[in-house]
């Protein structure tokens, strides 16, 4: 390599001879899963390739059309009725559903108790409205936990470790809403935003209350499993500081809290978990999990983007190497995923829920996005390895390496997230010179192509098609 091309090439190194850890499949989760209908043997395999250890089950509700599944006004779909009768609730469809996530598929469940998301408008709502009787739904999930790992009401025992409740309520207008909407009201900017200001405070007292009776109806029957929430949309530490408050002053502890990001910024997922786990920590809350179950990349364009109705913005945001599910995308998530394996983070959920569109792996015609390519070769880490080894990145290349349980396999992912270097200098320790591996290539222009790439004097030599994203997983 000339002095010319070492100018233009990122030098990163991994020591197969120095261990610091364990891979931890369960931080590459996923709410994708099997469907009720529509769901071939095909789209289950490809399911199963991105290699996902366990299925939330929000917003399953809307990706199985005119089914009664999984949201707790599906399953016990008529309130005023008594909630301790077995003969009210209405599992059917989501049995099966569970059933072809944990057989078909071999995921574990995450279970969300609550309401998948309401896009109905500022004052139009009928799921996600709060609820009128809080110790009424407290026990709606309590049914729901004893059906799944008690076997009650012709039920199963499972054993469903996780159970979560709700998703969002600091959403406005979409899942914790007020009868007369969230927005502010008045005949000035001023006294909206001041009667804006009063509904969410109040927004915030309930479902601070709803929450901890919820949780402590379900930890007095089921000791066993682990309860939290409430997915927030991001980590507000205003509102999950009044939350733990409120639990502190009941004399109950969560077993996690989870919150949302949607961002292109990888670093902003890191610092969020430091915030998360040192929040907790100062709270008295030291035990309590970090969970992050719904993460995407958010492209340059953000919200705007993805809900925009102008032809050239949705062009931009869905074509193209920097777009929705394209290539940076995806490098943006092997980014991610390799960051969360040595971070303070227990549990991570990809978001996706339907298999095609915005937030699928494919498009309308079955052909997949570079996310899904992305997604497999993650799962071929995570799976294949089990000793995290000690490895050091550059700028905008992050490595992470390990080795197989009997050591004899060992595999390094080199990810590249919006770079600019033509080349990726990989030095090695721990391996003998000269032997042979096998390197696989993920950018905008190849998807898991094998390319050759000797290895010699203790490094190898990565050469990317063209600036920008890409990422190569290495195995000896």
């Amino acid at each position: 390599m000339s002095f010319a091309s070492l100018l233009l090439a990122a030098t990163v190194s991994v020591n197969f001879n120095s261990d610091i850890g364990k891979f931890r499949p369960e931080l590459h989760s996923s709410s994708y899963g099997p469907t009720i209908a529509g769901c071939s043997q095909k789209t289950i395999d490809e399911i199963k390739e991105m290699g996902f250890k366990s299925a939330r089950t929000h917003d399953w509700a809307l990706a199985n059309s005119n089914q009664r599944v999984c949201d707790y006004h599906h399953i016990f779909p008529i309130i005023h009725l008594d909630a301790t009768n077995p003969s009210n609730y209405v599992f059917a469809a989501t049995d099966y559903l569970l059933k072809r996530a944990r057989e078909d598929v071999g995921t574990d469940i995450f279970f969300r108790l609550g309401v998948s998301i309401e896009h109905s408008g500022p004052k139009v709502h009928f799921n996600s409205l709060i609820p009128d009787d809080f110790d009424k739904v407290a026990e709606i999930f309590a049914g729901t936990v004893r059906h799944y790992n008690h076997g009650w009401a012709n039920g199963h025992k499972w054993g469903i470790k996780y159970w979560e409740i709700w998703n969002e309520p600091d959403n406005d207008n979409t899942m914790w809403c007020l009868k007369d909407g969230d927005l502010g009201v008045g005949s000035t900017p001023e006294e909206k935003a001041k009667d804006k200001a009063r509904r969410d405070k109040l927004r915030m007292e309930l479902f601070c209350k709803f929450y901890v009776t919820c949780l402590k109806r379900l930890k007095s029957e089921f000791p066993d499993i682990k309860v939290g929430g409430p997915a927030l949309c991001y980590m507000r530490e205003d509102y999950f500081r009044a939350l733990l408050t409120e639990c502190k002053e009941a004399q109950v502890a969560p077993d996690f809290i989870s919150w949302h990001q949607y961002t292109n910024h990888p670093q902003t997922i890191m610092t969020s978990i430091e915030r998360g786990r040192k929040l907790c920590d100062e709270m008295g809350f030291k035990d309590c999990e970090l969970i992050i179950n719904e993460w995407h990349y958010l492209g340059p364009r953000g919200w705007g983007g993805v809900w925009s109705s102008d032809p050239e913005i949705l062009a931009k945001t869905w074509q193209g190497p920097g777009s929705h599910n394209g290539i940076d995308s995806s490098c943006f998530n092997l980014t991610v995923l390799s960051k969360f394996q040595t971070s303070k983070l227990d549990q991570a959920f990809y978001y996706g829920c339907f298999y095609t569109g915005a937030w699928g792996y494919k498009n309308s015609f079955g052909n997949k996005y570079k996310i899904y390519h992305g997604l497999k070769m993650f799962s071929s880490i995570v799976h294949s390895l089990s000793t995290i080894c000690e490895s050091k990145g550059e700028g905008t290349v992050t490595v992470i390496a390990g080795k197989s349980k009997n050591g004899r396999s060992r595999g390094i992912l080199v990810t590249d997230y919006m770079g600019t270097d033509k080349e990726i200098v990989v030095k090695i320790d721990g391996v003998e010179d000269g032997r042979q591996c096998w390197v696989i290539a993920h950018d905008n222009e190849r998807d898991f192509e094998p390319v050759y790439v000797p290895f010699n004097d203790g490094k190898l030599v990565l050469k990317k098609t063209t600036e920008g994203s890409a990422a190569f997983t290495i195995w000896f």
